[in-house]
């Protein structure tokens, strides 16, 4: 499992005091601002204060109106979350979502950088494409997180890219300091109400699990279905 406790202690970041990222790699200077996280510096960027930032949409599929909600957190650059979407969800999806049993709510968690990137890559093309791009992401995973860290953003760039988002909308959205800020304060007051001990981990109905096969998640799943009638 992808431990909190050990990624906030060691070489990729830390969340520090007003809710940014504090990267620890050698030689970099502490975040100050909300810009400091981005992969691309604009000419331009302004920053935003905190009663101003962008709305952070809820991304689910599925029945909205269901009587069962399940809620995934889930890091970008957690091995075990790409395993669990590559082996578990598309059980999920087929068995579950689609069909309209459940209420499925997918939540990101910033551990890095890397991921905070990629979450605002995904979040370009909006609601409609969201799942696609994180799809993408999931299976591209060994090789997206490779190299430097210009390296890294633009092997995201190349996944929008793919998913056919535009260069022009990729800077748009990688260059946005107020959502970056907006993304990271949505995060912790998520994980304030969910206290998250790793990633994968599902809320079902609100109760905390961590991460399980098909089997087992569908049994959880199945007795909440038959407990609401």
């Amino acid at each position: 499992m992808h431990r909190r406790a050990m990624l906030l202690g060691g070489a990729t970041g830390v969340l520090g005091a007003g809710g940014y990222l504090w990267w620890q790699g050698q030689g970099s200077p502490a975040v100050e601002t909300a810009s400091d996280l981005l992969p691309f510096q604009p000419a331009n960027a302004q920053e935003t204060a905190s009663g101003d930032l962008p709305e952070v949409i809820e991304m689910s599929k599925g029945n909205p109106d269901a009587a069962v909600t399940l809620i995934e957190y889930a890091s970008f650059t957690c091995p075990h979350c790409r395993s669990f979407h590559q082996n578990v969800y598309p059980q999920l999806e087929a068995n579950y979502i689609e069909p309209g049993l459940i209420n499925f709510i997918y939540r990101e968690v910033y551990f890095d950088r890397y991921g905070l990137w990629a979450g605002m890559m995904a979040r370009c093309g909006g609601p409609l494409r969201y799942f696609g791009i994180v799809d993408l992401i999931y299976e591209n995973q060994a090789e997206w997180t490779q190299g430097s860290p210009a390296e890294v953003a633009e092997n995201l760039r190349r996944i929008g890219r793919t998913a056919g988002l535009t260069n022009e909308e990729l800077d748009a959205c990688m260059t946005d300091a107020a959502m970056a800020e907006a993304m990271i304060a949505n995060y912790e007051a998520n994980i304030e109400v969910h206290d998250i001990p790793g990633t994968p981990a599902f809320v079902l109905n609100d109760e905390l699990h961590g991460n399980m096969n098909f089997d087992a998640l569908s049994d959880l799943i199945d007795a909440e279905l038959e407990a609401a009638g």
